[in-house]
This record gives C-alpha cells, sequence and structure tokens, in this order.
C-alpha cells in the first residue's frame, strides 16, 4: 500500500476511524496532530469525523554530530525520554545531550507559540484523544506525545497513522489504549518511502491548517 499524498492518506484512515466513532469506540473525539507532517493527514480527519484540529507539538531529541538519528524525544514541559539502547551503543548519558535538548525545548516553545497564538491548549480530561501523524517509525516522538497526553487524564488515548513500522507500532500498543494504522509493512525503511509525495511541510501550512479547521 503507498499513498500519493498525506491528504489522500489522511482521508483513507479518516475512513477507518469514522468506523470506529460510529461503533461508539470514539466517544467525545478531539483530534491532536504531531506537527508538521501529521497536520495535513489530521485535518481529513478532523474533518470526517466534523471536530475541531489542534497540534501537539513534540521534538525529536538527535544524537550530537548525527542529529538526524534519534535517541528520544519530548513534548510540552514534560521531561525527555530517551532510548536507552540507543544510548548505550552510543556511548552516552544523558548529560551529553543536555546541549541539544536545550535547544530542542526553544525549538519547541517557539512552535508552540506560534502554532497556538495565545490560545490555551484543549481541555483532554476525560475526553477521546485522537493523535495524528503522517508515519510511526521508532515511536519515540509518539511516545512521549502519548505519555504526555497520558498525564492530563482522558478517557482513551488512540494513535492514528497511515504507515507504520510493525516494531513501532508493537511499541505504541503498550502505551496507547488503541492504534489504529492502515499498513505495517515488514521492509519498513523509513515513512516517507510509503508516499509518491512527501513534501516537508511549513510552519504556514499548520497554521492554515488549524485555521481552517477552527475558524
Amino acid at each position: 500500500m503507498r499513498f500519493r499524498d498525506r491528504r489522500q492518506a489522511g482521508r483513507e484512515l479518516a475512513e477507518r476511524l469514522r468506523a470506529r466513532q460510529d461503533e461508539g469506540a470514539l466517544p467525545d473525539p478531539v483530534v491532536l496532530a504531531l506537527p508538521r507532517g501529521g497536520v495535513a493527514v489530521a485535518q481529513e480527519v478532523a474533518r470526517e469525523l466534523d471536530v475541531p484540529l489542534d497540534v501537539l507539538v513534540v521534538r525529536k531529541v538527535g544524537a550530537p554530530h548525527h542529529e538526524e538519528f534519534g535517541v528520544g524525544a519530548m513534548a510540552g514541559d514534560g521531561v525527555p525520554l530517551f532510548d536507552a539502547e540507543a544510548l548505550r551503543r552510543l556511548g552516552l548519558d544523558e548529560s551529553d545531550l543536555a546541549p541539544v535538548v536545550e535547544r530542542e525545548r526553544g525549538e519547541l516553545r517557539r512552535r508552540e507559540q506560534l502554532y497556538r497564538r495565545g490560545r490555551p491548549a484543549p481541555d483532554v480530561r476525560g475526553r477521546t484523544v485522537i493523535v495524528v501523524d503522517d508515519g510511526l517509525a521508532t515511536g519515540s516522538t509518539a511516545r512521549a506525545a502519548l505519555r504526555s497526553l497520558r498525564r492530563q487524564d482522558p478517557a482513551r488515548l488512540v494513535l492514528a497513522a497511515p504507515v507504520c513500522s510493525p516494531e513501532g507500532a508493537g511499541l505504541m500498543r503498550a502505551e496507547a489504549d488503541e492504534v489504529v494504522c492502515l499498513h505495517e509493512p515488514a521492509a519498513f525503511m523509513a515513512v516517507g518511502q510509503w508516499y509518491d509525495d512527501f513534501e516537508q511541510l511549513t510552519d504556514e501550512d499548520v497554521l492554515a491548517a488549524l485555521h481552517q479547521r477552527q475558524g
């Protein structure tokens, strides 16, 4: 299964979630996208479920001098969640990552301020929270998001993505109450390989999507 772009993937994911909603499995839902890539997918989900769209900013913590290699992630004001095995393989400890964490914390706060523009974060207590991303690889950012949300006492946590690595999906089933993934290919290398168009989204794209669903 391949997707033309994030919007097409979002429409297919929305159909699956709408079926779950019709079954009564998603009462009082709120859709939270992991920006930036998850926003285009989540926009279609929020439209189909007829609920507002909001975001939960999560930042990957990359290894020093190899920032593309994620060794942890953080959401909100929570402490970073590190991959202990990845740190061990690289011969690092958490203190080695302090400069990276500080930089990513600054970017996280910049994006939150930009995307929210003074709006408070949605109150998720007692609600079904559907966390949407464009794909799930290692699951480090999704895990940080779910744990941050779990502390806010939602009634139910659902992680939804068009494509997931089997390993990542398995890990997330221990964190979420339900994982909805359309495709779990065995030969998974990267999220982008399952999209014909995987152009990176901008802050302006995120703001436009939020305005459309909240306006």
